[in-house]
C-alpha cells in the first residue's frame, strides 16, 4: 500500500474540463438542459478513476449564475457570466476532455484550450491513467 501511495504522490493529477454540450439543442428547456449536464457528469468519476480532478464549467457558472439575478436562460447576466467562467476555469486546467455533440461553447473552450498549448482528448480511453 505505501508503495502506492508514493506511486500516486510521484505523479501530479490534471485537472480536466469535461466540456460538451449542455445548452446546445435543448431550446432552453431546463429539462433538456439538466440531461445535458448529467450527461456531462457521467464523465466525471471515469476522469477521477484514471487519477484525476474532473472539473465542468457549470458547475461553477451556475451558482454564479444564480446569485448575480438572473432570471432567464440566455438573458444578460446568464451570458455574462456562462462562458467566462469557463475561460477563466482553463487558466487552471490542465487537459480538456472533449465529449460528443455540438456545442458551440465546448467548442470555444478546445479552441481556448490548444491556444494555450492544453491537451484536448476526445475519449476517456486517451486520458492518461495512473
Amino acid at each position: 500500500m505505501h508503495v502506492i501511495v508514493e506511486y500516486m504522490l510521484s505523479k501530479k493529477p490534471m485537472m480536466i474540463l469535461i466540456a460538451g454540450p449542455y445548452r446546445s439543442g435543448t431550446n432552453d428547456d431546463p429539462e433538456r438542459m439538466q440531461a445535458n449536464l448529467h450527461r456531462l457528469e457521467q464523465y466525471a468519476l471515469p476522469v477521477y478513476r484514471a487519477g484525476h480532478i474532473p472539473m465542468i464549467g457549470e458547475w461553477v457558472a451556475l451558482p454564479i449564475i444564480r446569485s448575480a439575478g438572473s432570471t432567464t436562460v440566455g438573458d444578460a447576466l446568464y451570458q455574462e457570466f456562462l462562458y467566462p467562467t469557463a475561460a477563466r476555469l482553463l487558466q487552471h486546467c490542465d487537459a480538456v476532455l472533449r465529449i460528443p455533440g455540438e456545442s458551440t461553447g465546448a467548442d470555444e473552450d478546445v479552441r481556448i484550450a490548444r491556444q494555450r498549448g492544453i491537451p484536448v482528448y476526445y475519449s476517456i480511453d486517451d486520458v492518461p491513467c495512473f
